[in-house]
């Protein structure tokens, strides 16, 4: 019995030691630190700006022990990427950058990011610089906005103890380094080839926050990534300089047809929400107004050749607008902010073939004699939209356009019985009928539009 006994209490024991050692393991875990991961990735937007905004705020809440925002960006735009450097001047958790992985760069407004960040790292075969922010409105190499961001960039390298000088020139030189070079003149503070790298390097460093110097602890921390929200990946998918200029122009170009076309309320619907998609993009984009006034120009230059029948000229003008006005759309000092010239070019000979083929065949056919199973001439009917002096009537149990003859009082209501006159391709021309009897075509209790 006593031999059971002490077998049983070293059982005890063991098991005792083992529990600890899970206990022990599992609050290791759970005091490993957490660092939140804000990838900058192609052009800096306003989804982009509110994306570091919120990873900040989100690693605050969670007490996280530093932000890591990734750079891999030719740049964008400046009200974005000062948006970008003011979230993170008033975040209270560390914030570090980081040039990463091999391969990416730092460019124009991400070299504004990186040296505005309290540190800054690079990994091997990276670069920052040429730094030219601009404006959503465009003009930036002027010397206003040239100077303005030459003075704010000295401004954020100096805070941070970093090469100024350098800073400066990137500005109105539009150099740009390597990673072993940014690190060598102090435009950089560490060269990282990896995250895990880089938080050892950086660990038990004290970095400048909004709440004063924090020590970093960050050896060993679990990343977590920060991602778009569902609205803005789904407005990052068109968020595209060609995605935009194919969603304005066909928009256009479905108003136009329901222009042409009258009635068909489709066309106008659908290019209506096309635009608005459109516009919706563009604010996100370095657009010029210029350009926007030079597709419109075309559209219009398109459907006074329609309506007017001046037989091409305009529509020849509308294309060499139109070409124009693509190639103006956006600022191109903005990287990757441009429609695709091959796009615009297919686009205006697609243009040129539906505007000089499809629509004049359309016109020819609009214009020619009128082929009816019964006779109209003569025939009577009753108006079902206000005549004034284009409207709806109906006639032999058909609904036809019609227009007024030209000494037909103006307008005629709904409701009122008309006789027709005459024709025009497709168009009726009637003046009021007499008031006795009931009109041909025109069914008892016919319901009317008003």
């Amino acid at each position: 019995m006593p031999r059971f006994a002490s077998v049983a209490l070293t059982a005890l024991a063991f098991a005792v030691s083992l529990g600890s050692g899970a206990a022990g393991t599992a609050a290791a875990a759970s005091t490993r630190p957490v660092v939140y991961e804000v990838p900058i990735t192609g052009v800096v937007d306003p989804l982009v700006a509110r994306m570091v905004e919120r990873g900040i705020n989100q690693a605050r809440d969670a007490h996280a022990a530093a932000v890591l925002v990734r750079l891999d960006t030719p740049g964008g735009l400046d009200s974005s990427m000062r948006s970008i450097i003011k979230s993170i001047q008033r975040s209270k958790v560390p914030v570090v950058c980081w040039v990463g992985p091999p391969g990416a760069r730092a460019a124009s407004a991400g070299a504004f990011i990186l040296v505005g960040c309290p540190v800054a790292a690079m990994a091997p075969s990276t670069n920052v610089g040429a730094a030219h922010p601009v404006g959503i409105t465009g003009d930036v190499l002027s010397t206003k906005v040239t100077n303005d961001a030459a003075a704010y960039i000295r401004s954020l390298a100096e805070s941070h103890g970093r090469n100024a000088d350098w800073a400066e020139r990137a500005v109105r030189d539009s150099v740009s380094i390597s990673a072993n070079e940014a690190v060598r003149i102090h435009v950089a503070d560490f060269l990282a080839s990896d995250r895990s790298s880089l938080l050892r390097a950086i660990d038990g460093h004290a970095v400048d926050t909004a709440v004063g110097p924090v020590d970093l602890r960050v050896a060993g921390a679990s990343i977590h990534v920060v991602h778009l929200t569902l609205g803005e990946s789904l407005l990052h998918v068109i968020d595209d300089p060609n995605v935009a200029f194919i969603l304005f122009v066909a928009g256009i170009a479905l108003l136009v047809l329901a222009i042409i076309h009258h009635g068909v309320h489709l066309y106008g619907a659908v290019g209506l929400v096309l635009v608005v998609s459109s516009l919706v993009v563009f604010s996100l984009l370095p657009v010029n107004v210029a350009g926007l006034l030079l597709l419109i120009a075309a559209f219009v230059l398109f459907v006074l050749d329609l309506k007017l029948h001046l037989h091409g000229a305009p529509v020849a003008a509308g294309i060499i607008v139109f070409i124009f006005g693509g190639l103006y759309l956006y600022n191109g000092s903005v990287p990757n902010a441009r429609v695709s010239r091959p796009l615009i070019f297919i686009l205006a000979f697609l243009f040129a073939v539906l505007f000089f083929l499809a629509v004049r065949a359309a016109l020819k056919a609009h214009h020619a004699p009128l082929h009816t199973g019964k006779p109209v001439l003569g025939a009577r009917g009753v108006v079902l939209r206000d005549l004034a002096p284009v409207g709806v009537v109906r006639v032999n149990s058909e609904e036809w356009s019609a227009k007024l003859a030209e000494d037909a009082p103006i307008p005629v209501t709904a409701g009122t019985r008309v006789r027709v006159v005459g024709t025009t391709g497709l168009t009726l021309e009637v003046v009021p009928a007499e008031t006795d009897g009931e009109a041909d075509g025109a069914e008892p209790g016919t319901e009317v539009n008003r």
